[in-house]
């Protein structure tokens, strides 16, 4: 069976409700579903398609500190789901040093 994969792009999410909304869209989540950790724990581990990929994208530094409960609650989930992965990454940002006009010194080879 090919694993369902959702990603989330937290480049729009600002807080946690703008995150269960665009989780809501992504996955196939029971009507009476609350909204909250344990919700969602309870959801993936009991009602959601698996085997489950979810991934999110763009998290900048301050949304890791905003969003660590549900980031360990996923990581939770990873452990207790067989059949569950998770995984996040960091917005990239562009070189700053781009405006930089100096040459790189590169030691002089005798």
């Amino acid at each position: 069976m090919d694993t369902n994969q959702v990603f989330i792009d937290f480049s729009s999410i600002g807080d946690y409700e703008e995150f269960y909304a665009q989780l809501k869209r992504k996955l196939t989540l029971p009507e009476y579903f609350g909204s909250n950790l344990d919700a969602l724990y309870d959801s993936i581990s009991g009602a959601a398609e698996l085997p489950l990929h979810l991934e999110f994208v763009n998290l900048s530094v301050d949304q890791l500190e905003t969003f660590e409960l549900l980031i360990g609650t996923l990581e939770d989930l990873e452990q207790d789901v067989e059949s569950f992965t998770f995984s996040y990454f960091l917005e990239q940002y562009e070189d700053q040093d781009e405006d930089y006009e100096g040459e790189l010194e590169t030691p002089e080879q005798e």
